[in-house]
């Protein structure tokens, strides 16, 4: 009996391994079966954003001030992907979760769209429990805390964006749960081109077309050096005043126009051996067939 109990006592904290040594003996014995253990799928998707500084103008009376406020800049490509086919040329990889707040969603394109989408409904209860619009930090903390639960079975790389109270802010969570919080991000399987443009040309205190031609740029880095993104590309401009989605903002892989005929005559390319080989054949039935034409 004491032996029963000690098994049932619930863990008191900390990770838990207890299970792992039932997994691996688990997987070893599905071969036995005709079944193997599901493999890492291939994903492809460049998302990436940045912040920068606008300018607000008003007219308070007779005098004209200028404020400077921050912003943020989300960008993806519309690729969707299964495997080595392209499964959609136009898809949206920038999802809604509150009217300040937006994230970008790379990996497993189900996971990352019902991740979001639960988060957009966990927010909205947030906001009517506590009459208070929601926080960037508290969006991404949710996030984090939720894809750690999961310990990476939920392939999604998040982008989040937005500004809330305290100003402008940009996070990227990892399918594991970890974060990073700078002022320019990239994720995906094209991050590595686009992270290179924000390197060589990110600077602090951006204008906003300066900020939207170097998110463009980098997505289409992403999206002319990986097999992975491609179409075109989505912007989503986020102030305090206001939020703009800029659906197809560019399309850097429009089809171009055949400049020439590329047909070439007989007799172009030299013949250098040539081999005929006879077959004997021996006709053994032969029949005639009229096609009706009726």
């Amino acid at each position: 009996m004491l032996h029963s109990l000690k098994l049932c006592k619930l863990q008191n904290g900390g990770f838990c391994f207890e299970n792992s040594r039932r997994n691996a003996v688990l997987e070893s014995s599905l071969s036995e079966f005709g079944y193997k253990a599901p493999s890492a799928r291939k994903t492809g998707t460049t998302i990436a954003g940045i912040v920068y500084k606008t300018v607000a103008m008003d007219l308070p009376g007779d005098m004209l001030s200028a404020e400077a406020q921050d912003g943020v800049i989300l960008g993806a490509d519309t690729r969707a992907t299964d495997d080595m086919v392209v499964a959609d040329k136009n898809c949206m990889k920038i999802h809604y979760i509150a009217p300040k707040i937006y994230c970008c969603g790379a990996g497993v394109a189900a996971d990352a769209e019902i991740t979001t989408q639960i988060m957009a409904s966990n927010v909205e209860l947030h906001m009517l429990n506590t009459g208070r619009p929601p926080l960037v930090a508290m969006v991404t903390r949710q996030l984090k805390q939720m894809l750690f639960r999961y310990q990476g079975h939920v392939g999604s790389s998040l982008i989040v964006g937005g500004v809330d109270v305290t100003g402008a802010h940009l996070f990227s969570v990892y399918p594991h749960g970890s974060y990073d919080k700078l002022p320019f991000l990239t994720m995906g399987s094209g991050a590595a081109a686009a992270v290179s443009v924000f390197e060589d040309r990110f600077k602090p205190n951006m204008e906003l077309e300066e900020a939207k031609q170097l998110v463009r740029d980098a997505i289409a880095a992403g999206i002319f050096c990986d097999l992975g993104s491609g179409s075109n590309v989505d912007l989503c401009v986020i102030t305090e005043a206001e939020v703009e989605y800029l659906r197809s903002y560019d399309k850097p892989t429009t089809k171009g126009k055949r400049e020439g005929q590329y047909r070439y005559k007989p007799g172009t390319t030299a013949v250098l051996t040539k081999t005929v080989t006879p077959f004997s054949l021996d006709v053994v039935e032969e029949s005639v067939q009229i096609m009706d034409t009726e």
